[in-house]
Parts: structure tokens; sequence; C-alpha cells
């Protein structure tokens, strides 16, 4: 006879706790997960809890995207990169020219002008030399684009089975105008958050590859190289206070990134943001926000107010800003926090992704 609950009904079984699964690794894992790639929070405890007191007095505690050397007369930055993209092809670009595009666009939004870099393969064992030399044109054809020289590397050859077809490292010097000073920390209450363009196009194209998922409608990656755009902006003579690239994690972690190293708020207006239908239409299926989906062709900026107008249409005058917008502004209210107000008239906070989203898209 069922057990029952003293009324006559039958009781619940007892419940299983050790039976349950987390839907997202736990933050204390002992091992790996690919949430410790995604840019976000697990990314950022890693390199916390793990790197930075591994690395001791070696590491330099800002650890942006790129760092800023002062050698001499002149004010160097440095950015490296590694591109793991699956699959190696995608509508708009390859791991090949995403790896120029990367890396060029981390020293661009240091203000830079990107000179040379370095192009390090890891191959696996079986992968066709037909397919490496596509994705090594690819490159080498991103890398005239962008003008910049590809002055050395390294190749490597891992065990079938032991890697993916193609890794790519990049490592990019370029050169620092004088006057500029382009860093988190700069921005402040009052800024206002532009946007260079229609977001969540690189996720999703990579992610329409994919074994079984098709939209409805073919999208393109952004990929491209920001730095003309970006030197477009300071020929307006404004002080750009910063820019930063939302690639993983997209604009939600570059966002939050930004206020918790100033300690000042961002609020969004989500009606402002460009989202084209096709991306809103495929995160509505997948049951993502376009704002943690990643690009690779688009940049954030935080200016004053008074240039705000001046920089916005310099980004509109170039063809890689055609559809900039103004999205938000920066306040002293919640530091630390990005909250956007929806069409509805409401807010939400829009966090730092704890993991990995959309894994394997740069």
């Amino acid at each position: 006879m069922p057990e029952t609950d003293g009324g006559g009904a039958a009781a619940s079984p007892p419940l299983d706790i050790d039976g349950w699964v987390c839907p997202m690794p736990l933050r204390d894992a002992p091992n790996i997960v690919m949430g410790h790639g995604g840019g976000g929070a697990m990314s950022g405890e890693l390199i916390e809890h793990l790197f930075l007191p591994a690395f001791g007095a070696a590491a330099d505690t800002e650890l942006g995207d790129s760092a800023v050397l002062p050698l001499g007369d002149v004010r160097l930055a440095f950015s490296t990169d590694s591109f793991v993209v699956k699959p190696l092809v995608f509508p708009g670009g390859s791991i090949g020219d995403l790896a120029v595009n990367g890396t060029v666009n981390d020293l661009a939004m240091a203000g830079a002008r990107p000179v040379a870099l370095s192009t390090a393969f890891i191959l696996e064992e079986g992968t066709a030399l037909a397919e490496i030399a596509r994705i090594a044109e690819a490159l080498g054809t991103a890398a005239l684009a962008a003008g910049v020289r590809l002055v050395t590397g390294d190749t490597k050859v891992v065990d079938a089975g032991h890697g993916d077809g193609i890794f790519i490292n990049t490592t990019g010097i370029g050169l620092v105008p004088e006057g500029v000073d382009i860093r988190p920390q700069r921005a402040k209450p009052g800024d206002i958050v532009l946007v260079s363009g229609e977001i969540g196009l690189h996720g999703i194209a990579v992610l329409s590859c994919r074994e079984g998922l098709e939209f409805g409608t073919t999208l393109c990656s952004d990929t491209a190289p920001l730095h003309g755009l970006v030197a477009a902006m300071l020929a307006t003579g404004s002080d750009v206070h910063e820019l930063r690239d939302p690639t993983r994690g997209g604009m939600a972690a570059s966002l939050n990134e930004i206020a918790r190293a100033a300690s000042i708020g961002v609020e969004l207006d989500e009606r402002a943001i460009p989202v084209p239908d096709g991306v809103r239409d495929a995160c509505g299926l997948l049951g993502l926000d376009p704002l943690y989906v990643a690009n690779e062709g688009k940049l954030v900026a935080f200016v004053p107010p008074e240039d705000a107008e001046r920089v916005l249409e310099a980004m509109r005058a170039h063809p890689l800003g055609a559809r900039s917008a103004i999205v938000g502004h920066c306040v002293a209210e919640h530091p630390g926090m990005v909250v956007a107000r929806t069409a509805l008239g409401g807010t939400r906070v829009v966090d730092l992704p704890a993991g990995e989203q959309l894994p394997r898209i740069c």
C-alpha cells in the first residue's frame, strides 16, 4: 500500500536530490568546462583565481584585450588571440580572416594603427592540405585588406583526434597616436554609449552552419577590420574614453566589464539597439538574447555627451559604421551594473553571462 500524508492522499515520494542535474556547469568545477572559454563570469574567475595567482608578480593586473607599452618616444599596442571556430568556413568568412580581423580589432580598440601580425598554426594530422591552403589564402587576403604585414609565425601538428583541423593564434603590434588614451577606467557618468551597427550577426551566422540548424534566412558574419572606423572617430578631435569590440559574450559582456572597471552604471535603451530581423528571429527560436551573441565587426564606444553627435556622424560616414546608433548612457547609480529599458517601459538587468551561450564561435 502507498504511504499517505495522514489525510488519505498518497504521500509524494522522497526527493532524490543526488539525482538532480544542474543545467549550468558548477562554478567550483575541478576541471575545465566549455563555460571557462565564453568570455563571461567563469572566464573572469579562471583568470582571477588561477592564472593571476600562478603568474605572481610577473602579471600585469589590467590584462586588457591589448596592452599599451611606452617604448622611448612611441607607444606600442600589443595583443594576442587564438581562434578555434567551428566550422572553419562560415557564411561571410572563415577562421583565416577571423584570425586577422580579431587581433587587428583588439589593437584598434586601444586607438592603435595595426602594423604587423605573427601567425601560428596548430594543425591536426589528416587535415587536407587543400583546406589548409584555402584558410591560409583567406588569412593573407585579410591581412592585405587590413594593411598589416605577416612577419613571423610557427606551425605545429598534433595527432589525429587531438585537434579540430586547424587552430590559429595571431599576435599583433600597432602604434598608438599621441594624445589618445582609451581604456575602461576613463568611462564616467554622463558618457554616451554608441554601437557601430547591427549586432549578433557573427554568432548566428556560425551557429547556422551547425548540424540541423536552419533559420529560414542566410545571415553572414560581420567580420571586418575596424581600425579605419576608429581612425575616423579619432580624427574628429573628440576625447573617446573607451572602445570595445563585443566578441565573446556580446555587448552584454563588454558593457559589464567596462561598468565594473570604471565603477559606473550603464543604462541602455533596448529599442535603440540595432538588431537585424534574422538575428532576432533566430534568437527567439533558440531562447537567446541578442545582447549576448558575438560580433566580429562591431564596436561600442563611450564618449563625452558634447562629442557624441560629432562622433556618431563620423561613424555613419564610414562604410563599417553606416548603421551606428546611440544606445545608452552612463550613470553614477548602480555602479558595476548594466540595465536596459525595454519596449514596454520596464527595466531589466543585463548581467555578465556566467559561461558559454554559443561555444566555438571565434
